[in-house]
């Protein structure tokens, strides 16, 4: 049986991306939305909600899904601190899936650096560099954002350690800090790298994504996963069984 499902940002890239893998993936888009179209009109079709528009569109749509008592995946980023705590209630109503990145190699690179700042002596510098797209609009990207979450997570630090970018006359780098770097141009579809810069070397995890489409599997497998769970939000990492005792 296909998973019917109510796609909404479906005219972006990567709504245009899942529904290419939709069938091949199990799933049936039984309503696409976008600026234009009202996904109040489609609610009732729909076994869960996917959702790639805008952060701004986020919040009203979760509060539409909390209503109709539909799971939600999220795939949008750059959401205000009002935006995401909108999107938060509505998780006492629903399951939704929440993550910056839906890729399967994304999700292990942040299960492997959350472990690497575990284990690593703090004199292993953390440092972050993304590259995507020149039309993205957001900086950082999500899954820079969340490989901050896992560092820092890993080391047991604040967020006060996090640094995004540098100028200027910055001084010495002091062990307890997370740089994070964007970078923006041509048609990169997204890069990310880790690296802990040690005395005399240096580990570097990285990803490359070549095309959305491992962005839209992995939201559909999302989907599939999130349909029947316990009210909440829940990540890629907790979708694909990746814990810390694996």
């Amino acid at each position: 049986m296909t998973m019917p499902i109510l796609l909404n940002g479906a005219e972006g890239r990567m709504g245009q991306a899942i529904t290419s893998v939709a069938e091949e993936e199990g799933c049936r888009i039984v309503a696409a939305c976008d600026i234009a179209s009202n996904p109040k009109d489609s609610m009732a079709d729909s076994g869960v909600v996917v959702d790639f528009s805008s952060h701004e569109s986020t919040p009203g749509l979760a509060e539409l899904c909390a209503a109709h008592g539909k799971p939600l995946v999220i795939g949008t980023t750059g959401h205000t601190a009002e935006e995401a705590e909108r999107i938060r209630a509505c998780s006492d109503k629903i399951p939704m899936v929440w993550a910056g990145n839906y890729s399967i190699g994304v999700n292990l690179l942040l299960f492997l650096t959350r472990k690497a700042a575990k284990l690593l002596p703090e004199t292993y510098h953390p440092e972050i560099v993304e590259m995507h797209h020149r039309f993205k609009k957001d900086a950082p990207s999500g899954t820079a954002e969340n490989l901050l979450e896992a560092i820092l997570e890993g080391r047991g630090w604040g967020p006060e350690t996090a640094l995004r970018s540098r100028a200027g006359l910055t001084g010495e780098r002091p062990d307890q800090q997370v740089g994070l770097h964007s970078l923006r141009g041509g048609d990169v579809v997204g890069e990310h790298n880790v690296i802990f810069a040690g005395p005399s070397e240096r580990i570097e995890l990285s990803h490359s994504a070549g095309d959305r489409s491992i962005f839209a599997r992995g939201a559909l497998t999302a989907a599939k996963w999130v349909v029947g769970k316990e009210p909440g939000i829940y990540n890629m990492q907790e979708v694909l069984g990746l814990t810390d005792e694996v």
